[in-house]
């Protein structure tokens, strides 16, 4: 499947904020875009920040575009506000659950667990990074790959990061359970999802 593969941080660049999880960003000594032109005076128009928000959603969560839209298509014809249902679709992607519970240290390596089918959902191994959670779905890494190093270098860091509380997470089973829907205020993205309806409300 296509995904992006290039310099994280030069993505971190163009969004002027740390999107990847590394320790040492490049944003921070480099906080302008890359290119001839990054420190040139850049004029910052509505379309430019809308887009540039979109951008940065994308990347967070690793979506290429055709696939944010159609996301963006299923929020908007649910009830309720189109950016939160958009947040809330992304937040609950299988692969972003297993980092959110602290089963994997960043987002493309739980992508990586996922599509190498180490992890399963209710007992069944599902390999769609993807695939939509919901409330009640226990999400669990397979037997054969408790003890492999991603998924213990990721126990290590649990303490060093807040487990959202739609999730619960038991370390000794390596198992994730999803106990609700998440709410706005527990999605910590630095993303203005009002920007994105914006965008495509054009």
């Amino acid at each position: 499947m296509a995904r992006y593969t290039g310099p994280t941080c030069k993505r971190c660049r163009r969004e002027r904020t740390q999107i990847c999880e590394s320790r040492k960003c490049a944003a921070e000594k480099r906080p302008y875009p890359p290119g001839e032109h990054g420190r040139g005076r850049i004029r910052e128009s509505e379309y430019l920040l809308q887009l540039r928000e979109k951008q940065k959603a994308r990347y967070i969560y690793g979506v290429l575009e055709k696939q944010f839209r159609n996301y963006y298509k299923k929020a908007a014809a649910r009830p309720g506000l189109t950016g939160v249902n958009l947040l809330v679709a992304l937040e609950t992607r299988l692969d972003n659950v297993v980092f959110r519970g602290s089963l994997a240290r960043t987002r493309p390596e739980a992508r990586q667990l996922v599509s190498h089918r180490h992890v399963q959902v209710n007992g069944r191994t599902v390999n769609i990074p993807s695939y939509a959670v919901r409330p009640g779905d226990v999400v669990t890494i397979r037997t054969k790959s408790r003890d492999i190093v991603p998924v213990l270098g990721a126990l290590e860091l649990q303490g060093s990061r807040q487990m959202p509380p739609w999730l619960s997470l038991d370390p000794d089973k390596r198992q994730i359970s999803v106990l609700d829907m998440p709410d706005r205020r527990h999605i910590d993205v630095p993303v203005q999802e009002q920007l994105i309806v914006e965008l495509y409300s054009k």
